[in-house]
């Protein structure tokens, strides 16, 4: 029997805006990592190198290819028997912006596959050192295709948020999971969490999508 009661629900919901914000702060350093990690990544498979290039390669599809909640698990506890002992937090965030680097990397190395070889070649002619010719030359022409990518990472990253409750991390469906263990009453809670995603990601990937709209104009793309 459905058992709604509005006035829980308006209750709880101070505490769920709090770790609303929790989340979205673990979401947003998490991705400030992987925005820049994943470059230097995808930079680190184009070097003449091809010891680097393989260990980078090969790394990147570990990661990829083993879940993120064990990655969580791995920096929270096996880290300390490696004398890196951090925080909930800060090992939730590491987590997340490594593991997303790895898919960020595959992002960016598509766009830098876009970049006519032209220009690569160009920049060479130039007398361009290689950060210089990445700089000024390949990084502002291969970001454009991978705005879309990089848009839907931003929340994917949103969404896989919650799995940091499992090591403490106080966002949302940690705390909707508390306040139901307190209450007796995990309808309203666990609710009010999925609407309160949904209301964030819903106007986030529209807002993703208007972006990239915006920046292809003003490149005269469209």
């Amino acid at each position: 029997m459905f058992d709604w009661n509005w006035e829980f629900a308006w209750e709880i919901l101070p505490r769920l805006i709090v770790a609303t914000g929790n989340t979205l702060i673990a979401a947003g350093a998490g991705y400030a990592i992987a925005l820049v990690l994943g470059l230097v990544l995808a930079i680190a498979q184009r070097t003449p190198y091809r010891g680097l290039t393989f260990v980078v390669r090969e790394f990147v599809e570990f990661i990829r290819s083993t879940p993120l909640l064990l990655q969580i698990f791995f920096v929270f506890y096996v880290g300390p028997q490696f004398g890196l002992r951090l925080s909930p937090w800060a090992s939730g965030m590491i987590a997340i912006g490594l593991h997303y680097s790895c898919y960020l990397s595959e992002v960016y190395r598509g766009g830098l596959d876009s970049v006519p070889r032209g220009q690569w070649e160009a920049a060479t002619a130039l007398n361009m050192t290689i950060a210089q010719k990445y700089r000024r030359i390949i990084i502002p022409q291969a970001i454009v295709p991978a705005l879309a990518g990089m848009g839907n990472y931003l929340v994917g990253i949103f969404k896989d948020t919650p799995m940091l409750s499992v090591i403490g991390v106080a966002e949302l469906i940690h705390t909707a999971n508390a306040i139901g263990s307190e209450h007796y009453r995990f309808l309203e809670p666990f609710t009010l969490v999925g609407l309160i995603f949904l209301a964030i990601s819903l106007p986030a990937a529209g807002l993703i999508r208007g972006f990239e709209n915006f920046i292809r104009r003003k490149l005269g793309l469209q």
